[in-house]
């Protein structure tokens, strides 16, 4: 199979079952994976010239276990989304749903979030989701604290993301949160890449 894929990257043209002509094609390729195609290259199950015949660009999304407080962000907006598909009002998290989501691994990254939240939304009885909605554990909240072995920035940021996490990207509360003035959330935010349009 890899290499009729590789000859149809290669020559552009395909064949028909039980057909004899060849027919030209124009399309654009995209492929995605959750295996290290390299590791695949070095254990010779994939081939080499066909990664190189597909990763003309490259995207890498990290894990989302990697990326600091996007596992919250998404919550809240799969929360309001499922809410509104069974008809339910607005949900909110509690604070021992966003500890355990913060802390959860998420193996099965975000499909596992989402399935995890439809769940919660359904289970939750009132307004408000809880980590046993969820189906996680509470962490010790003694083992959650920012590494303070990180450079300024990173912390700061890591501090931002998580506190605009917790809030649902309510600037106020985060600046008061966080003990800065909007404007100077505002200009961190920009720094970090983390613009938002207005102050709500």
């Amino acid at each position: 199979l890899q290499a009729k894929l590789l000859r149809f990257l290669q020559e552009r043209c395909i064949e028909r079952i039980g057909g004899r002509e060849e027919i030209p094609v124009d399309v654009r390729i995209v492929c995605a994976t959750h295996r290290d195609l390299k590791a695949q290259i070095h254990a010779g199950v994939f081939r080499e010239d066909l990664y190189y015949r597909l990763a003309e660009i490259v995207v890498e999304i990290p894990a989302l276990r990697e990326r600091e407080g996007d596992a919250t962000l998404l919550a809240h907006a799969f929360a309001q989304r499922f809410a509104r598909d069974n008809a339910r009002r607005s949900l909110v998290l509690a604070d021992d749903a966003l500890s355990a989501i913060e802390a959860h691994r998420w193996p099965g990254n975000v499909r596992e979030l989402e399935n995890c939240m439809k769940r919660a939304v359904i289970m939750a009885e009132g307004d408000c989701i809880t980590a046993a909605d969820l189906g996680l554990q509470t962490p010790d909240d003694s083992l959650e604290h920012l590494n303070l072995r990180q450079v300024r920035d990173e912390a700061e940021r890591g501090a931002v993301l998580k506190v605009m996490a917790r809030t649902n990207g309510n600037v106020a509360r985060a600046a008061e949160i966080l003990g800065v003035s909007r404007p100077s959330l505002y200009d961190l935010l920009g720094r970090f890449g983390l613009k938002k349009e207005n102050g709500s």
